[in-house]
């Protein structure tokens, strides 16, 4: 299954760090020098949830995001998964 919140659709983001040494030129050195550049993913904070919908009177299992979740707790499971497409 893929690395994907259910609900706002974040995934696996792909960025880059550079590293750099030498001392800045205003405290001093002759300047900072890019030394190396890596490739770098961020992962979203994905929990496996079983959430109790009301309305419909049944479980549902989910792969969730943390903020997700939060969004859940405030808004209510029904409203959430209505407006996302999964009811």
């Amino acid at each position: 299954m893929a690395r994907v919140c259910s609900i706002r659709k974040s995934k696996v983001r792909i960025g880059g760090k550079i590293n750099r040494s030498g001392l800045a030129k205003k405290k001093g050195g002759i300047g900072r020098h890019v030394t190396k550049s890596v490739k770098r993913s961020v992962s979203p904070n994905l929990q496996n949830k079983r959430i109790w919908i009301p309305e419909e009177n049944r479980w549902i299992r989910l792969k969730l995001s943390a903020k997700a979740i939060k969004t859940i707790n405030k808004n209510g499971a029904y409203v959430t998964l209505k407006q996302a497409g999964l009811i």
